[in-house]
């Protein structure tokens, strides 16, 4: 998929997420939120002025973020996103109330959605995580100005082809058809045993 992709699909099929921020003590702090519109380089929520969130938000300009969807643990999409916040003001509430009719029950006559102001997310990485697909799935995503980043771990030229690594694989992601061996890295989970077992230290994480 697409980044607008990842991004429409946190908007329209997870919608509610929870969001972290941190407080003046530096500690961690969530929220749930619904993502209540995309582009293809941005999403939109909104709040409520005289919440803590609020003054979180406006005050560190950062958020993460992560929307599951599924049944069951085993039957379940995870999305991820963090990146940079900012306000942006009322004029786009009337649209995403129109989007999303629902809270005109929350915030029912014109006066009271004055209190409401719209934010965006406009720059950062994502990841989507698909634990229903065996081997599981993954897959990383940035948008907006975001530099995209090697995230996960990685065989060196120092690797013998021994394949102690593939014995403790549990995705069978590791590819020993050359030296060195290569992890699928959509499909990998990131649990470090290639790393732990190597015998000559030849998995890094990146």
């Amino acid at each position: 998929m697409r980044t607008k992709d990842y991004l429409a699909y946190l908007v329209n099929e997870i919608h509610t997420v929870v969001i972290a921020t941190v407080d003046d003590d530096g500690l961690p702090v969530t929220a749930a939120i619904d993502m209540m519109d995309c582009d293809e380089n941005s999403l939109y929520f909104l709040t409520a002025k005289g919440k803590g969130f609020y003054n979180r938000l406006t005050k560190r300009g950062y958020i993460a973020l992560t929307g599951i969807k599924g049944e069951s643990t085993m039957t379940s999409v995870a999305l991820s996103v963090c990146g940079k916040v900012r306000e942006i003001g009322f004029d786009l509430i009337p649209k995403l109330i129109d989007k999303n009719p629902y809270m005109k029950e929350i915030y029912p006559t014109e006066e009271s959605r004055k209190a409401l102001t719209a934010f965006q997310i406009y720059e950062g990485s994502g990841e989507w995580f698909d634990l229903s697909k065996k081997p599981i799935e993954r897959a990383s995503f940035t948008f907006g100005e975001a530099e995209r980043k090697e995230n996960g771990y990685f065989i060196t030229d120092a690797c013998i082809g021994c394949e102690t690594c593939g014995t403790i694989c549990p995705q069978n992601c590791i590819d020993f058809s050359n030296t060195p061996a290569v992890i699928a890295q959509d499909h990998c989970l990131r649990c470090g045993n290639c790393a732990e077992v190597c015998p000559v230290g030849a998995v890094e994480r990146r």
